[in-house]
């Protein structure tokens, strides 16, 4: 069973192919992990065992009759929970939608079972993907499997906590302001978030619907990019679908460092990032400087923009999303109404949480009559700002380096103490949602506490091979980075 959890997904799809592991044993590694670290852990909002068994032997007939053949056919993955799910419930780890059971797949996860993909259950996550630590669920904290007094990161702390603890082989997360790249580097794993508009995004629970994205969650680089050629391609179903070709994941990672010409904003690495963060990142340009990249500083533009924009832009389009959860149609209606406008009242207050009422409340002022002009028309148009700075940057530069985040993990209960810190937490991520880029975190580092320092590259629109290509080779330079579950074991 060990064995199996060592293995990469492409690896471990190839092990299945040829017949040297079944889908079944795949599938028994991760339970029986899950029933060693998930009392601690808490990845996992529900598992359907009868869906589980079923598609168990689905997948094993379809790799046997030929019907499966692609390169991650029979490996098990988690699917974060604001992910539709038919027949399985979809909760988006709030009261609200507790017992909300999808009648049909979001477009990715289609993409995922016509791959032959195994989908072991759904992930814990921020209440409506709202919240950077996985703090904020209604079903409880998921903890970090390299030390569980602190957080996983968030909103997709499940998904990367699950991959991280052997819990899955991948994931799937969903970033709206770096929710599947920061918990990515809390927790020692690589997570890319593509261009948007190049993941359909059919069926995600829409938070902020101009800065969604889906996109995967592995142990290496070439597992997300295997997986990314899976879930990326044009949908008619969604009107944001850009109609790119996908290139194979093999030509995706390959060409190495040799003329690639690597920028790092000055700015990035200013007041606010920790010293071990710093010192890890200079660990890893100097890496890539000696293996043929050309990695210079320069200065971005409207930094100090992005974090006011993002939460201004958020919160509105938050505002207008969950408008729809009144308690009518679907959704918690609370039991305590003797009239209509009660009703929706109670159930709203009831069914959300303290953080998504915060956003809610900021979404719905800055959209109000006095206050659209002097907030929400200056934030899209500071979004355009930061777009031509991007823009500029990739005139000169292949791509662009930074820190997935200014610190490690933060202990629990640190963050939700101060929301302010929580935001300002996120600087290094929001940007690439605001102008549509795509970016990998992996890690690249351990602090003293022994918790992973994970970096970023961002790329221009529609270019996640040079990023990806980027980081495979840097993550060959750096070697295998160690697993918390094989740490737990020790």
């Amino acid at each position: 069973m060990e064995e199996i959890l060592q293995m990469s997904a492409l690896e471990l799809s190839k092990q299945i192919r040829h017949g040297s592991v079944s889908v079944k044993e795949a599938v028994e590694a991760c339970k029986k992990q899950i029933q060693t670290s998930e009392p601690q852990v808490h990845a996992y909002v529900s598992m359907d065992e009868k869906i589980l068994a079923h598609r168990i032997k689905e997948v094993e007939e379809g790799i046997k009759s030929g019907r499966y053949t692609g390169p991650l056919a029979g490996v098990p993955i988690a699917v974060k929970d604001n992910i539709c799910t038919r027949g399985q419930k979809t909760t988006c780890s709030s009261k609200m939608l507790e017992n909300f059971v999808p009648t049909y797949d979001a477009q990715a996860v289609k993409q995922l079972e016509d791959a032959g993909m195994v989908i072991l259950g759904k992930t814990n996550m921020d209440e409506f993907a709202m919240g950077s630590t996985t703090e904020t669920s209604a079903f409880g904290v998921t903890r970090n499997p390299w030390n569980p007094e602190h957080v996983p990161g968030g909103s997709s702390g499940g998904s990367c906590a699950a991959v991280a603890a052997g819990e899955a082989v991948m994931a799937l997360g969903s970033d709206t302001g770096g929710s599947i790249r920061q918990p990515s580097a809390y927790c020692g794993v690589t997570g890319l978030k593509p261009t948007y508009g190049r993941v359909s995004r059919y069926g995600l629970i829409a938070y902020a619907s101009s800065l969604d994205q889906i996109g995967p969650i592995g142990k290496n680089v070439k597992d997300c990019a295997a997986l990314f050629e899976i879930i990326a391609g044009h949908d008619s179903k969604d009107s944001t679908s850009a109609d790119v070709p996908v290139e194979s994941y093999d030509s995706l990672v390959s060409g190495g460092l040799s003329g690639m010409r690597i920028g790092i904003p000055k700015e990035y690495l200013a007041e606010g990032c920790d010293e071990e963060v710093k010192k890890a990142l200079a660990d890893a340009v100097h890496t890539l400087s000696k293996n043929g990249a050309v990695v210079e500083f320069f200065s971005l533009g409207m930094v100090d923009y992005v974090i006011p924009a993002y939460y201004i832009i958020a919160c509105a389009e938050a505002s207008s999303n969950l408008e729809r959860f009144d308690g009518v149609k679907y959704g918690y209606r609370t039991p305590g109404a003797t009239e209509l406008h009660e009703m929706y009242k109670k159930s709203r207050a009831e069914g959300f949480g303290e953080e998504v009422k915060r956003r809610i409340l900021l979404g719905s002022f800055v959209l109000s009559a006095g206050y659209y002009d002097a907030y929400y028309m200056k934030a899209l148009r500071a979004k355009g700002l930061i777009k031509k700075e991007f823009d500029k940057a990739f005139q000169k530069y292949d791509c662009i380096l930074a820190p997935a985040s200014p610190t490690t993990a933060p202990k629990i209960g640190t963050s939700l103490s101060d929301p302010l810190q929580m935001y300002l937490s996120d600087i290094y991520t929001v940007a690439v949602n605001l102008a549509g880029l795509p970016a990998v975190s992996l890690p690249c580092g351990m602090d003293s506490r022994g918790l992973p320092i994970g970096m970023q590259l961002i790329g221009d629109c529609f270019q996640e091979k040079k990023i990806l290509r980027a980081a495979a080779a840097y993550e060959q330079l750096r070697g295998e980075f160690p697993k918390a579950w094989a740490k737990e074991e020790k």
